[in-house]
C-alpha cells in the first residue's frame, strides 16, 4: 500500500466531506433565498469531491473499506482533515471568509494536481477544479461585497478574517506525506501554494477596503493537527450529527 497517497487521499476527502457538512448546516437558513441555495449547491459540490478522494483511499488502502465506510465509520482522531474545515460556520460573514481563504488555496492546489504523475489524482484534480475555480470567484466576490458594504458588514468581515486566519498555516505545511508525493510528482509543495494565494487574498481584501493580518499570525503551531489527526472539539458534534443513521443502524440501506 501508498501509505503517503492513502493518508492524502483522506487528508482531500476528509476535508472537503467536512466543509460540506458544515455548509449544509446552512440549508434553510440562509440570509437570502439565493443565498441559502448557492450554499446547498456549494456543499453537494464538495461532498462530490469528497467521494471521489475516499473511494481513491479505499481503493489505495485495499482493505474493502469504500467511502460510506471512510465517512461513517471512522471517529474523530482517524480524521485528517484540516482544521479550517471544521470551525464553526459562526454568522454569515464568518462562513464566507473560511470559505474563501479554502477556496483559494484549494484552486490553486487543484491546479498544481492536475499535473499529477498518478492518473487518478490528476483526473480528480481536474474534475473538482472546475467547480472549484466557481466556488473561488463567487466567494471572493461576496468578501468584497461585505467588506467594503456598510460599516457594520465590513466591521463583520474584518472581524471574521481575524479570527479565521490563525488557521490558514496549516493548509501550507509540507510535511512527511506532502513531501513525500511531491518529490514523485504525484502531489505538488503545499508550502509552494503561499506566495500566489497571499498575493491573490490580498488584492481581494484591497478591494474589499479589508486590512490583510500579518502572515506570521498564519503560522502558529497551535492552530496545527488536523492531519495528524488532533482536532477540535467542533469535529465530535459534526460526526454525532453526520454519522448518527449510521451508527444507530449499521448497514442501513435505501
Amino acid at each position: 500500500m501508498d501509505r503517503s497517497l492513502f493518508q492524502y487521499a483522506l487528508r482531500m476527502g476528509d476535508t472537503t466531506l467536512i466543509l460540506s457538512q458544515r455548509l449544509a448546516q446552512w440549508c434553510g437558513h440562509g440570509p437570502a433565498l439565493e443565498e441559502d441555495l448557492a450554499l446547498t449547491n456549494l456543499s453537494l459540490d464538495l461532498l462530490g469531491q469528497a467521494r471521489l478522494w475516499l473511494t481513491l483511499a479505499g481503493e489505495v488502502e485495499g482493505a474493502g473499506r469504500d467511502e460510506d465506510r471512510l465517512a461513517y465509520l471512522r471517529d474523530a482522531p482517524d480524521y485528517r482533515n484540516y482544521l479550517l474545515a471544521e470551525r464553526p460556520n459562526g454568522h454569515y460573514g464568518d462562513t464566507i471568509a473560511r470559505q474563501f481563504l479554502f477556496d483559494v488555496w484549494h484552486y490553486f492546489l487543484l491546479q498544481g494536481l492536475s499535473g499529477s504523475a498518478d492518473e487518478r489524482v490528476a483526473a480528480i484534480a481536474a474534475k473538482s477544479l472546475k467547480e472549484v475555480t466557481y466556488h473561488a470567484r463567487r466567494s471572493a466576490d461576496l468578501v468584497v461585497r461585505l467588506g467594503d458594504g456598510t460599516e457594520l458588514s465590513h466591521g463583520r468581515m474584518q472581524a471574521a478574517l481575524d479570527e479565521i486566519w490563525f488557521y490558514v498555516g496549516e493548509l501550507f505545511v509540507d510535511d512527511d506525506v506532502v513531501a513525500d508525493l511531491a518529490g514523485r510528482g504525484i502531489a505538488v509543495s503545499h508550502e509552494a501554494l503561499w506566495p500566489a494565494w497571499h498575493e491573490h487574498v490580498a488584492a481581494v481584501l484591497q478591494e474589499a477596503t479589508l486590512r490583510l493580518p500579518d502572515a506570521a499570525d498564519a503560522r502558529h503551531p497551535a492552530y496545527q493537527g488536523g492531519p495528524s489527526g488532533r482536532h477540535t472539539e467542533a469535529l465530535g458534534y459534526i460526526l454525532a450529527e453526520m454519522q448518527h443513521l449510521q451508527r444507530t443502524y449499521p448497514g442501513a440501506s435505501w
